[in-house]
């Protein structure tokens, strides 16, 4: 009979020890139950270039937190509406579309209900290695309900704690013995009770014989006080002991609480990135740890790595350098202007007077430019110094001779020794071309008078007459100091010639600098700023462009003018139809990108967007 109570207990502790959670663990740790992560038996979409960036936030609630999941109006309980039920799949790879610059990876989390108990919570892990960079994306919480139950308890057990920390200073002062004292010996202080006049402090005083501060301070609960802040003190140390495993509110993708661990937990999870130049690959793997008590128990062995290979339009485009035809003209000329200020009659440089010091220095610096620009030469720098209409012509032809001169004999000091043979000069006495200029545009004078002075300085025959007759306008003192100085300028005239060119004209193609930005954007997958830049070119490149930016009509409208004996331009063209539902044309445009390019067949099976199509084409046969 013994032995067979024996029997009986060992049997029985045989299958306690077989579902418990201690054999579970067992067998997680040697591998015979394992997590995993595969690419899900789906074709694409029909509108995959449409981009849905992920953004899923969650906040601490009364009730356990979930994220992305609902509450069943029956039983009360928290369902994850992202867990689907799908049959397993063994898929470790899968060809993505990149669009507008942006990549989206879908994949499985499959856990088997041997790794789930209700007093576990598994944490899973999964990163993605691109272009040789680790990226952590948002963790996949699995929790047990008891586990979940034991995080509220320590939240509830801290509440508590921080309810039993005294707010009210009312409850920290024995209230009742103060009014007794306050009644007993100063009836009349005691009737201010229901008094709402402010009675200050040394009014108090003069009544209590003793401050309201004294008095207060004498009926405190001291003990209780300083309980109350020894409470407050130890907040921190409290939480930690209490929550040992705070509930994560941000940064997550799924908490969803199982109320039972009989059954596989699947997670469709779907990540939308920026993609990157020259991307070509994705890595996505999985790690885990599981959890007891707020303390780890178990790190997850990794499983087999996906891989998402991308396809990108950037791929597509032509990278055959673009030049323009420029015309070189054997002389070249450059000029710049300076304002330099004379006093009145005087042809000396003054570089103390206005901004004389400024003015000559920007022309330096535009000469030491020229010099430094190896490729030319200079025939000649011709310095021309102009008057302001005051005074008579004929000494103000004098004097801007004068000032030419003047201003040559600086600039020798700042042009190299070759160049002092080749400094000329010219004058212009009175600018009243210039002159001209200013006034049709100034807004000051009024419409009449700018009307009058334009006549009158219009193929003058006499400077003199003419300047005479401005002075007696009434206008004439505003003319004279904000007008006139700016004639009195001093220009410089380089005349060069490109070193070693013998014609005068020669024609030369240039890289087309503007053009191969644009390809670099597409490259760089700024297809926003691609389209800017080739808009203009209205070719293959630029019809590119448009696809990529997802502005189908504008790139169907550019394809319509391109050559389609060019099999790309087929193939893009027929991506468009595809795009805008027009499948008989798009068919015909990809059989006949195919016919002249192979290739581009292998291309279309890898590319999702075109997979759509190709399904279509084979179902008809």
């Amino acid at each position: 009979m013994c032995s067979d109570v024996k029997t009986i207990l060992i049997v029985l502790s045989v299958a306690v020890l077989s579902c418990s959670p201690l054999r579970k663990l067992q067998d997680i740790r040697s591998g015979a139950v394992a997590m995993q992560i595969s690419v899900p038996e789906e074709e694409p979409e029909d509108d995959p270039c449409e981009v849905d960036i992920d953004s899923i936030v969650g906040s601490l609630s009364d009730g356990p937190v979930i994220m992305n999941a609902i509450r069943d109006s029956e039983t009360g309980e928290m369902v994850a509406t992202d867990v689907i039920n799908a049959s397993k799949v063994i898929a470790r790879f899968r060809n993505v579309a990149e669009r507008d610059g942006y990549v989206s990876i879908g994949f499985d989390v499959s856990v088997p209900s041997g790794m789930s108990d209700s007093r576990w919570q598994l944490k899973l892990y999964p990163e993605m290695r691109i272009s040789g960079d680790t990226v952590a994306l948002e963790p996949v919480f699995i929790t047990g309900e008891a586990y979940r139950a034991g995080q509220m308890r320590g939240y509830q057990r801290y509440h508590n704690f921080i309810s039993s920390i005294v707010t009210d200073s009312l409850d920290l002062i024995w209230t009742r013995q103060l009014e007794i004292f306050l009644q007993r010996h100063f009836p009349e202080t005691y009737a201010m009770k229901t008094d709402s006049s402010l009675v200050s402090d040394p009014v108090a005083e003069n009544l209590f014989g003793v401050t309201q501060a004294d008095a207060l301070k004498h009926y405190r609960k001291t003990l209780k006080i300083r309980n109350n802040e020894r409470r407050k003190s130890r907040m921190g140390k409290m939480y930690d002991r209490y929550v040992k495993d705070p509930i994560v509110t941000e940064g997550i993708r799924l908490d969803t609480i199982l109320t039972a661990s009989d059954g596989d937990f699947l997670y469709r999870y779907v990540h939308t990135f920026r993609s990157r130049p020259a991307l070509k690959k994705v890595m996505v793997t999985l790690a885990g740890e599981m959890f007891e008590d707020g303390e780890s128990i178990c790190r997850l062995p990794f499983p087999e790595d996906l891989t998402f290979y991308i396809s990108s339009l950037s791929s597509m485009a032509d990278l055959t350098p673009k030049y323009r035809m420029m015309i070189l003209e054997r002389t070249v000329y450059d000029n710049t202007k300076a304002l330099i200020d004379f006093r009145q009659g005087s042809a000396v440089v003054d570089t103390s007077l206005s901004d004389n010091a400024s003015e000559l220095n920007r022309v330096i610096s535009c000469v030491d430019d020229v010099v430094g620009r190896k490729e030319y030469e200079l025939d000649s720098l011709v310095i021309m110094a102009s008057c302001s209409p005051e005074g008579e012509f004929r000494q103000n032809s004098l004097l801007s001779a004068a000032r030419s001169d003047a201003v040559r004999e600086y600039m020798k000091d700042y042009v190299p020794a070759e160049w002092k043979p080749v400094l000329r000069t010219s004058s212009m006495p009175e600018n009243w071309d210039q002159f001209r200029r200013i006034v049709a545009n100034d807004t000051v004078i009024g419409d009449q008078a700018r009307r009058k002075i334009l006549t009158m300085t219009e193929d003058m025959d006499d400077p003199d007459r003419t300047e005479k007759m401005i002075s007696e306008m009434p206008e004439y003192r505003y003319l004279r100091e904000k007008i006139y100085p700016k004639l009195r300028s001093v220009s410089f005239d380089f005349h060069l010639h490109r070193v070693g060119m013998q014609k005068d004209t020669v024609h030369t193609t240039e890289l087309d600098t503007v053009y191969m930005e644009g390809l670099d954007a597409l490259r760089e997958l700024d297809y926003k700023r691609a389209v800017t830049i080739l808009r203009p070119y209205d070719d293959y490149n630029s019809a590119l462009a448009f696809v990529s930016a997802g502005y189908d009509r504008s790139a169907l409208d550019v394809l319509d003018r391109l050559d389609t004996g060019q099999a790309k331009v087929c193939y893009l063209k027929a991506m468009v139809l595809s795009r805008l539902g027009i499948y008989d044309e798009a068919m015909k445009y990809y059989e006949l990108s195919i016919a002249r390019d192979p290739y581009l067949e292998h291309r279309a099976n890898l590319d999702p967007e075109m997979f759509v199509l190709v399904n279509k084409i084979n179902k008809q046969l």
